[in-house]
């Protein structure tokens, strides 16, 4: 129970991260060296905001502790940001298809590279990081044993499961070829989380390419969790949790609505062409998708929106976790109490409480007692989020957050 006069503990459920380039060299296997001095010395950085200032917010250690006590947080989970060695770009929104048998080995020991920098990154603030172990669909075998090296050291986040994109030259994941992968995730209590972003088609290079990969990104991240209850993973599974993050909330009751009424026609329109398809893996899944999610589905409610807070029930109150993005454009920061004034401001507190950090600590394993002497110092007061945010109480800057739209002052 949440009394008035008392700070709200918050953790951010999406927050990025990563090394400088040359910060993952001590973290590579010794005969990979002379391809990462050649590679890193030829690399040429895509993204700005990766670049002096701005990129010290992903690895400085120090700086990112100040801006989370600033910004009300007492605790993150930090999803990869930068540029692992051997890649053309972050991993973030897919992993390209390397163009040979080389690329893929040395591309698998950036990413290993970037588990063991992560390691340490979270280490240095000990209960107020959870870092997210990174793994390559192209080697099932390999990601198992990568993620029982990431739990071993500490990596308590979880596994970023890549999505497939279009020319991903993997299978699916409905495929069983991920069987093992799932297997692995459920022994060892790793939640299996799913970035917006993900799988989505690469991005052309005309000005109108990042417009449609706007427009569109989400609903390729949204597939995904038809895929996965196809694959009967949270079948034989029931334990593992799986978290899709930064895609937005909204878009889950009407989707669990429609897999519900699909899965219905293909268990019981006897004669109907989904009956004659679907039956089959209808055998196999006793469950509706909207049963399946309110057991084991989690959503990462990136920059949370008022109008999707109110969907809260519908989508679940302990599934929804609140996050920031730091360091992210459209990131809360440094705008985070108003941004939860925004989503949260009139929602009984109890509520808040669970979507702002009770149900992250839950899945991610966030110690509580420990954390809470950080939030009474630092955390938002719950009187503050009370206070429903008004139009024109915050400068227009702020609405570079999706969560503050409409409510910059006119200029």
């Amino acid at each position: 129970m949440v009394e008035l006069d008392e700070r709200y503990l918050v953790i951010s459920s999406d927050c990025h991260g990563g090394g400088d380039i040359h910060d993952y060299r001590p973290y590579l296997a010794g005969e990979f060296l002379d391809d990462f001095d050649a590679w890193a010395a030829d690399f040429v950085n895509p993204y700005p905001d990766l670049a002096g200032d701005l990129g010290g917010r992903n690895w400085d250690s120090a700086r990112r502790l100040r801006d989370m006590d600033a910004d009300g947080i007492v605790a993150e989970v930090i999803y990869p940001n930068t540029i692992p060695p051997f890649f053309p770009k972050s991993t973030l929104t897919n992993q390209p298809p390397a163009s040979t048998a080389g690329d893929v080995a040395r591309r698998w020991e950036g990413l290993k590279a970037h588990n063991r920098w992560l390691v340490d990154f979270c280490a240095d603030v000990p209960g107020r990081r959870a870092g997210i172990c990174q793994i390559m669909l192209h080697d099932v075998e390999g990601s198992v044993a990568e993620v029982r090296r990431a739990h071993a050291a500490g990596l308590r986040g979880g596994v970023l499961v890549p999505g497939v994109p279009p020319g991903a030259g993997v299978p699916q994941l409905f495929d069983p070829a991920y069987e093992p992968l799932w297997a692995v995730c459920e022994e060892l209590a790793m939640p299996v989380n799913l970035h917006g972003g993900a799988a989505s088609p690469p991005m052309g290079d005309t000005e109108e390419d990042p417009v449609i990969f706007l427009l569109e990104v989400t609903d390729w991240s949204h597939r995904i969790l038809a895929h996965l209850i196809v694959s009967g993973a949270m079948e034989r599974h029931p334990t593992l949790k799986f978290v899709f993050t930064e895609q937005g909330t909204a878009w889950i009751p009407a989707e669990l609505q429609r897999l519900d009424y699909f899965f219905t026609r293909m268990r019981t329109a006897v004669g109907s062409q989904e009956h004659v398809w679907g039956q089959p893996v209808m055998a196999k899944l006793p469950l509706q998708p909207s049963e399946y999610w309110h057991r084991q589905c989690y959503v990462g409610a990136s920059f949370q929106r008022g109008p999707e807070a109110q969907l809260r029930h519908q989508v679940g109150l302990d599934r929804i976790m609140w996050g920031s993005d730091y360091p992210h454009k459209e990131a809360s920061t440094p705008f985070t109490l108003a941004a939860l004034r925004a989503a949260y401001g009139g929602i009984p507190k109890d509520e808040v409480a669970m979507m702002l950090g009770d149900n992250a600590a839950s899945v991610y394993g966030f110690d509580l007692d420990a954390l809470r002497p950080i939030a009474d110092r630092i955390g938002p007061l719950v009187s503050e989020v009370a206070v429903p945010l008004r139009p024109g109480e915050v400068p227009m800057i702020a609405e570079k957050c999706p969560a503050l739209a409409g409510y910059g002052a006119a200029e």
